[in-house]
């Protein structure tokens, strides 16, 4: 699982790439990709996700800053 930010600049939502290459929305789980979110307690919570039950992101929106408020 690897955390990413999509989308317009300005306007980037939190994704993850899961096992299989494919992007997956996040933006239900959490908010953005920040510091708070790489937290062990934060990251054992996504680790524990069903990536496959994420919804997939259509198309190939542009990549943004991986991690915010930096």
């Amino acid at each position: 699982m690897k955390l990413v930010r999509y989308g317009k600049p300005g306007q980037e939502k939190p994704g993850l790439i899961d096992s299989h290459g494919q992007l997956r929305d996040l933006s239900k789980v959490i908010q953005d990709v920040s510091p708070d979110q790489l937290s062990d307690k934060a990251l054992a919570k996504l680790r524990k996700l069903k990536t496959d039950k994420l919804p997939l992101v259509k198309g190939k929106p542009r990549m943004g800053c991986p991690i915010s408020h930096i």
